[in-house]
């Protein structure tokens, strides 16, 4: 399940949800993304992230499609934030569930490097020396390109 929107999410409600409807799940992994106040050595006072409504959602089903081909998940939930963020706001949860829980980890683990390099957010920090637009970082493309090797 996809869901991208500007408002907070309850993580205890999402996971609940999840489980409630697959009494399969014996294994459930999260990810919670959160907003820094500090980047390269520079204070964040807040990031905005933009994002185009349809494309967003349709890259973030596909990297989830496939999360779901290599492992055998029994549920998965992706979502992500967009618009303007304070530090210790969370931005993403990645909620991946299997019977066991190796796949539930290593599910989360590949939607997240991927959401870090193939997801179409664009993320603008802002602090006390103005805004700067953050771009992806080289140990983020090689963790998504480690996936491109593996095969569960």
């Amino acid at each position: 399940m996809i869901k991208v929107q500007s408002e907070p999410f309850d993580v205890a409600s999402e996971l609940d949800a999840l489980k409630s409807a697959n009494l399969n799940i014996g294994a459930s992994c999260l990810f919670i993304g959160t907003v820094r106040d500090l980047n390269n050595d520079a204070d964040v006072s807040a990031m905005t992230l933009e994002h185009y409504p349809g494309m967003t959602e349709k890259a973030l089903e596909e990297i989830e499609k496939e999360a779901q081909a290599r492992w055998p998940l029994q549920a998965s939930l992706i979502i992500h934030r967009y618009g303007k963020l304070e530090p210790g706001d969370d931005i993403v949860l990645v909620i991946t569930c299997s019977e066991h829980r190796q796949a539930a980890f290593e599910a989360a683990e590949y939607l997240m490097d991927w959401l870090k390099t193939k997801a179409p957010f664009w993320k603008l920090e802002e602090g006390e020396t103005g805004g700067t637009w953050v771009d992806a970082r080289e140990s983020d493309e090689a963790a998504a390109v480690r996936w491109m090797e593996k095969t569960s």
